[in-house]
Parts: structure tokens; C-alpha cells; sequence
């Protein structure tokens, strides 16, 4: 099976993004089924779109909102749960607000680039 890079991410590039360590993702696997990264030869795991969310719904509930493991375990186990729709619109307008922020920056560097020329 070949690797789609849009499809699937390693285990340093979900960390880079989530901004946590592989070795906590590793833990993490083991703690949350929901949680099933493919691995590959040399069991190098990549991570597809799915569980990159998931992971940033542990990341949120661990570490900002002060849930536990055994919290956020009972949270993502109960079917009859579904996170609300403001929670996941948070974790989305984030990302989108951290990627505005990346790109301001670079046009930034752009314009004064620009104005040096001159």
C-alpha cells in the first residue's frame, strides 16, 4: 500500500500540529480505541484525517480543559454522546485562525522584501 501524503500524516507531523510529543500520541493510542493510526513496515504509523481529529478533541479536553484520561475515555466511549457542534466549530475555527496567523506572517515578510527593492 502506498502512502498518500494528503490522506495520511506521520506520528512527528501530527505531533508538530497538535503541538505534543510522539511519545504522548504513542501513550494515547494505547489509552483511546478510537484512536488507529495504519502502521507500516518498521511500524511507522501514519495518522489519517479521522484520528488527526480525535487526537485534537483528547488534546483540547486533556490539556485546556482539564478533563482527565479516565474522563475523556468514558466522553469519547459513550455512543450515545456526540461532542456538540460548538465544541468541534472551536477546535475548527483554531485551526483556521493559527493558519490566518502563519500566512499573515509570511505576507509580512513578503512586503518587506518588496520594500527593500525599492
Amino acid at each position: 500500500m502506498i502512502k498518500n501524503r494528503k490522506s495520511y500524516k506521520s506520528i512527528g507531523e501530527v505531533a508538530k500540529e497538535i503541538s505534543t510529543n510522539t511519545h504522548t500520541l504513542r501513550f494515547w493510542e494505547k489509552e483511546f480505541k478510537q484512536i488507529k493510526p495504519m502502521t507500516l513496515t518498521g511500524n511507522r504509523r501514519y495518522y489519517s484525517k479521522k484520528d488527526i481529529d480525535i487526537l485534537k478533541i483528547i488534546y483540547e479536553l486533556l490539556k485546556k480543559r482539564g478533563y482527565t484520561i479516565a474522563g475523556v475515555r468514558k466522553l469519547l466511549n459513550e455512543s450515545s454522546l456526540k461532542l456538540d457542534e460548538n465544541f468541534n466549530s472551536d477546535i475548527k475555527k483554531k485551526n483556521f485562525e493559527s493558519s490566518l496567523k502563519v500566512k499573515a506572517q509570511r505576507i509580512k515578510i513578503i512586503l518587506s522584501r518588496i520594500k527593500e527593492l525599492k
